[in-house]
């Protein structure tokens, strides 16, 4: 059952104004059984004083493009009523004109956009009204026998309107249901949602959450979990096998599914999506279509069902069935979009939002984490509905050609125009090493401001988590994640790579930065301090860029690979022979990486820095009194030193090399591979020649 959450403590003391709307928005939108993500809208109809000083009827109705669960008082709009009133009089009007018209009646030309469906509550004569998606009321709306269902549940308290796409038509279909019935409690929209109302804004949030548990008490009373579409036909495979084969293919999705834009991959395996894909008409059933028109531009019309039986021994097999139905399910949605289009729409990407797998789950796309994670989540609701609907009757959905129109609808499209421009690393995954050092962090930050979804990994877990902390607060959610990982050991590499399939899918980027360094004199060089250089950068550096290049070869969407080198990789360093040479390894080793790489779109290059001392776990160390006593120097004498013995007489600094990373990383390099970039201030001894 969905709680009543709401807190006369915690509510606005003004009961009925603004603030009050905003505390019963945020109610509704916490609970996505009630209400979708970005879907729904709510509105109070109150008294202000307008600019003249006079008293004027304004209602407050959520603005187009918000999201119920998080929106404040700023993303709502008022309009006058008076100004709206005389449209209930008329008998049809376009959206265009309607959008057009409501801008008019606006309060404040600051304010949002109004809802699409904002005369679906200026024509209701109630002071409060919600229009939401509940899970239960949306399985009732959506069940070929629903009307019959609700007169069952609600007796004569209820109108039921037919299907008809958001807008004037709908609001006053509504207004008038209502009015002709003196009894009406709620509006069920058939294959949409509910429409509530109360005389308080408490009221009526009130009134919204009983009618929908009246009707989740009906349906659970009615489900049979055993027979749950159809009984099982596969049962899932066990939790760690199912992360295992998860992690296998999804850059083979990945790459599938961003031949026209990149995706972001996620995994879902929740109880009920295992339940769902295990089951015997569950193939069938989510070809039907959408459960909520809300759902459709986040999720398209239908997923991709793969047609396949759990086998952890047949995962060759899973990836010739994911490629062959990613293929067919992109020729499929063009060959729809062409049956539909008319008015010179432009398609969107052909690749499925949703994807099940029997026995494993269900992957979702975006163009971020946080999107991949809205198709995912919607399809949760989509999942309850379907179990909802079969339980009653038969599930059914909107018609191709009214999908379509939902899909594609102008009204619906300026939601995603309010979204923030896409940026250079935008719908891109890097993986850093050393990602708790200087370079690293700086690094993580640079990609990050400009779109980027970044995995920092660290044997200083701790210090890379902190980063990944700083950086989910400034720019959202699992935009970075951190990863224990020694790069010198091949299982802890592999798994991480793992973990960043798991989180988003493959990889674009990968920053081969993890360092250390010693000096002694040649003579005075053991065979450990020998080792551990080459171990760390060398074998290191080439187990992480081996790693990514297999993934990136399977995602075949090309890649990046930037090894964060030395101005030693050109230059032999007094009293660092084992260091010198480990860099030098590395610049020929990105070299050669390059020259395999480019066949399939892989770029790799090198960046040489030279004395970055700030931030540097490594000039913290003893190599800082180690490079001193070198040059014969004290150790607070280092920078000054480095400064003077440059060309442009200049310190470098961790934002320095992030530069030049991201150069290396960006469509500014796209035809460049093979090369090495200097950023040590000019040190004439190491100019590459």
């Amino acid at each position: 059952m969905v709680q009543l959450l709401w807190d006369a403590a915690h509510a606005p003391q003004q009961k009925d104004g603004l603030d009050s709307l905003v505390y019963r928005s945020n109610l509704i939108g916490s609970d996505r059984r009630v209400c979708n993500w970005g879907g729904g809208n709510t509105s109070t109809k109150t008294k202000v004083i307008d600019f003249r000083g006079q008293e004027i009827e304004v209602m407050y109705v959520k603005g187009s493009g918000s999201d119920l669960a998080t929106m404040k008082a700023q993303h709502f709009t008022g309009l006058k009523l008076d100004d709206i009133a005389p449209l209930f009089e008329r008998d049809s009007m376009s959206d265009e004109d309607m959008v057009a018209y409501l801008a008019h009646c606006m309060v404040d030309s600051k304010h949002p956009r109004a809802s699409i469906e904002t005369l679906l509550h200026a024509f209701l004569p109630f002071p409060h009204v919600d229009h939401t998606h509940p899970d239960a009321i949306i399985s009732i709306c959506c069940a070929d026998n629903g009307k019959e269902i609700a007169k069952e549940i609600y007796g004569d308290r209820f109108v039921w309107v037919p299907y008809v796409r958001p807008g004037f038509t709908l609001s006053k279909m509504i207004a008038e249901g209502v009015r002709a019935n003196p009894k009406a409690e709620l509006v069920l929209m058939e294959k949409h949602g509910l429409v509530t109302w109360g005389d308080t804004s408490e009221a009526c949030y009130a009134q919204t959450i009983n009618i929908i548990n009246e009707a989740e008490q009906y349906i659970e009373a009615k489900v049979n979990e055993a027979a749950l579409f159809g009984g099982q036909k596969h049962a899932p495979l066990g939790a760690e096998a199912r992360k295992q084969i998860a992690a296998l293919v999804m850059p083979l999705i990945r790459g599938s599914v961003s031949d026209e834009k990149k995706m972001i991959v996620t995994f879902d395996d929740e109880d009920d999506v295992l339940t769902f894909v295990g089951g015997s008409n569950s193939a069938a059933l989510s070809q039907i279509g959408a459960a909520c028109p809300d759902h459709l531009v986040h999720t398209k019309v239908t997923p991709l069902f793969i047609d396949w039986v759990p086998n952890e021994q047949d995962i060759d097999g899973l990836k010739q069935k994911l490629a062959e139905g990613l293929a067919s399910y992109k020729e499929g949605y063009k060959a729809y979009f062409e049956r539909n289009s008319k008015l010179g729409e432009v398609m969107f990407e052909a690749a499925p939002r949703v994807i099940l797998v029997p026995g494993i789950g269900m992957f979702n796309t975006g163009k971020s984490w946080s999107m991949s994670k809205v198709s995912g989540a919607l399809y949760h609701r989509a999942i309850a509905v379907m179990r909802g609907a079969t339980s009653l009757g038969n599930f059914v959905s909107l018609s191709e050609n009214e999908s379509f129109h939902v899909e594609y609808w102008p009204l619906e499209l300026y939601k995603l125009t309010l979204a923030p421009a896409e940026m250079e690393f935008s719908r891109q995954i890097a993986f850093i090493t050393g990602g708790a050092g200087g370079i690293g962090s700086v690094t993580a930050k640079r990609l990050v401001s400009e779109g980027a979804h970044v995995v920092l990994a660290d044997l200083n877990h701790e210090g890379a988590q902190k980063v990944a902390d700083e950086l989910n607060a400034q720019y959202g959610e699992s935009r970075a994640i951190a990863v224990k990982m020694d790069v010198t050991k091949e299982e802890e590499v592999q798994a991480a790579y793992e973990q960043t399939a798991l989180t988003y899918g493959g990889v674009d980027i990968i920053v081969n930065n993890a360092g250390l360094a010693t000096s002694s004199p040649f003579d005075e060089t053991s065979l450990k301090e020998w080792n551990l250089n080459i171990n760390v950068l060398g074998t290191g550096y080439f187990l992480v860029a081996r790693e990514a290049f297999k993934v990136m070869k399977q995602q075949a969407i090309g890649g990046s690979m930037v090894f964060v080198g030395s101005k030693n990789s050109v230059y032999a360093g007094k009293n660092a022979s084992a260091y010198s040479s480990a860099k030098a390894l590395e610049a020929h080793l990105a070299r050669c990486i390059a020259a395999e790489g480019g066949e399939f779109g892989i770029r790799v290059n090198t960046v040489l820095p030279d004395a970055i001392l700030q931030g540097s776990a490594i000039w913290n160390s003893n190599w800082r009194n180690e490079r001193a006593a070198a040059y014969g120097i004290e150790p607070d004498q280092l920078e000054e030193y480095y400064r003077k013995r440059t060309t442009l007489l200049v310190n470098i600094y961790p934002q320095d090399i992030a530069e030049g990373i991201a150069f290396f990383a960006s469509s500014k390099a796209s035809k460049t591979t093979g090369c090495m970039l200097t950023i040590d201030g000019g040190v004439p001894a190491a100019f590459t020649r």
